[in-house]
């Protein structure tokens, strides 16, 4: 059964498959998590090379589009799971923000993302999916900020627009550990 995900067709939120949002480009409904461990390094993953879009790039730690009905958070958590294994988090809603990307293979994103943080410890257990996920790293801000600026091709468009566009509104102010 094909995914349903959350996208306006003529203003209207309507239940469409995602493979038909991504190749019109419609705007659509997306979470985005990052997790940081309690040095500010940012947990990324690659995505598998299976994937339908953007295969074997870097990305924040899980990004996702929830289901119809779905609640954001809910979504968020349900993928921390089903991506890294990751569960108990406290997710930070940080804002909603709106971005257009070209992800390849004549497919767009056109998203409506709520942004969430969580901080972790750098030991976190994580077990990846491997048909979602190839490897994860943890990384320094600073570190991914220079890696963006010369090599951007190894990085998903949509990490890219976040780290250009709103990382302030990401990282500052951290999340305290719980």
């Amino acid at each position: 059964m094909p995914t349903m995900i959350p996208a306006w067709i003529d203003g209207t939120l309507t239940p469409v498959e995602k493979l038909e949002v991504h190749l019109r480009g419609l705007r659509h409904m997306a979470v985005s998590v990052f997790v940081l461990d309690g040095e500010g390094r940012l947990l990324l993953q690659r995505r598998a090379a299976g994937k339908y879009h953007t295969p074997g790039l870097w990305a924040n730690t899980c990004c996702t589009h929830p289901a119809w009905n779905e609640a954001p958070a809910d979504c968020a958590s349900r993928r921390l799971q089903e991506e890294l294994g990751i569960s108990g988090l406290s997710l930070h809603h940080r804002d909603r923000i709106e971005y257009r990307a070209d992800v390849g293979g004549g497919m767009t994103e056109h998203e409506v993302v709520d942004l969430f943080v969580a901080t972790a410890p750098h030991d976190l257990p994580l077990t990846p999916n491997p048909d979602e996920v190839s490897q994860v790293r943890w990384i320094d801000l600073a570190d991914l900020t220079s890696e963006l600026a010369t090599a951007p091709e190894g990085f998903t468009p949509w990490l890219r627009i976040y780290m250009a566009d709103h990382r302030a509104t990401i990282f500052s102010p951290r999340p305290k550990a719980r």
